[in-house]
């Protein structure tokens, strides 16, 4: 079986950081070849991101695995011209530069479209090609503070704070991969390659979906706290969290046709009655009520375990789940069944490695898992391919070209 959807797929991309490095990532593990530009004797300076004694570097492993690595100097002319070989048949050329480098360095879109009309050129940026601050470098941290996600989960009179893992990055290297496959297909089907960019900001404002879009419409934030309820009075949903006996955490969801199921299967629907709570619209109509309701449920759930009320809803088919941490969820069975964490061996360090697995099951072209590659590990293999000889590609190393 082909390795991988992508088989065949031929990805250039002078990018660093997340954002810029996750697209090709994710093209790799599908079969795609992909050659990582890294400045020669430095690298990505994420390579020293990350690092965990005894391990290689967790931010670099995590957002280069299966990729190869050739060393250019692109502000050199000859570095240029092997860049420009490589484009010649390449399916997408990407980059994260600051806007504007990469025209000022001789590989902006307009440079490479002239060597291949047919490619496809990804540019990742912080806020956009447009707008006051397009010129401006940008950041994980920017992207969430700009892009509403700190209320997501924050706590009425709280102040809003970014959070610890990098969600604008993701999104945005997510989105730019989906993306460019739309853009290769269209290349594929019409012979034109064409510009593509997006941007940690756009791909966060993105993330906050439809809430986003009540918030426009409504012209006033979401309430905040431990449960979302919307809808109307007469349409109410809920998702909320509580704390079981012991602290730990639960989400449930469901809609307002399903209240009393749910809350008879928990054995809480008397109470929550006698109090006035029959009907889950009403703590939707009311601010006061949704405190009330709240709080009763959270004693309620403090009578018994986690697992068990899990199960209960479960079984009275009602969506509910623990809320994990990091390593809950890196653990979570289901998590481990679908392959979305799995291990690799390292060579480098001679053991297995505790890794992203896949997000997707192919059922005739698997994905294959990787490891990041050594600086210029594949300088050799590329240069020759491209016709240069044994004693040109040392003359080139020992210049710093490569």
């Amino acid at each position: 079986m082909a390795h991988g959807p992508l088989a065949g797929v031929k990805v250039v991309a002078c990018s660093t950081a997340q954002a810029g490095t996750v697209p090709y990532m994710l093209m790799a593990d599908l079969g795609a070849e992909v050659i990582k530009i890294e400045m020669p004797g430095a690298g990505d300076a994420s390579r020293t991101q990350g690092l965990v004694e005894g391990y290689p570097s967790s931010y670099f492993e995590a957002n280069n695995r299966g990729v190869k690595s050739l060393t250019l100097n692109l502000k050199s002319p000859e570095g240029r011209d092997i860049l420009y070989k490589l484009v010649q048949d390449a399916d997408i050329f990407g980059q994260n530069f600051r806007p504007g480098a990469a025209d000022k360095n001789g590989f902006g879109y307009a440079d490479l479209k002239r060597i291949n009309p047919k490619l496809v050129y990804v540019s990742i940026s912080g806020y956009g090609p447009l707008g006051p601050n397009a010129a401006l470098p940008g950041t994980d941290s920017m992207a969430q503070a700009l892009g509403g996600i700190a209320q997501a989960y924050s706590s009425p009179g709280q102040p809003l704070k970014t959070g610890i893992v990098s969600v604008a990055d993701e999104t945005c290297a997510i989105l730019a991969f989906g993306g460019m496959l739309a853009a290769l297909y269209c290349a594929e089907t019409t012979g034109v390659g064409q510009k593509l960019e997006t941007s940690l900001l756009g791909g966060q404002i993105r993330l906050m979906g439809w809430t986003l879009q009540t918030a426009m419409w409504k012209d006033e934030d979401p309430v905040t706290g431990q449960a979302r309820m919307t809808g109307t009075p007469g349409r109410p949903s809920m998702s909320a969290s509580f704390d079981d006996r012991d602290g730990k955490p639960l989400v449930l969801q469901l809609g307002g046709n399903k209240w009393q199921t749910a809350m008879t299967a928990l054995g809480f629907w008397d109470r929550l009655k006698a109090l006035g709570f029959g009907d889950l619209g009403v703590a939707v109509a009311s601010i006061d009520a949704r405190r009330e309701l709240l709080a009763a449920l959270d004693k309620l759930f403090a009578t018994g375990s986690r697992d068990k009320w899990v199960q209960i809803l479960r079984d009275a088919d009602i969506v509910a789940a623990p809320i994990n941490s990091l390593l809950e969820a890196a653990n979570d069975p289901d998590v481990i069944a679908n392959g979305y964490v799995t291990e690799i061996y390292h060579p480098k360090h001679d053991q297995k490695l505790k890794v992203h697995g896949t997000p997707w099951q192919f059922s005739k072209t698997p994905v294959k898992i990787g490891i990041a590659p050594e600086l210029g590990e594949h300088n050799d293999d590329i240069l020759t391919g491209l016709g240069y000889g044994e004693a040109e590609i040392r003359d080139l190393a020992a210049r710093k070209v490569i």
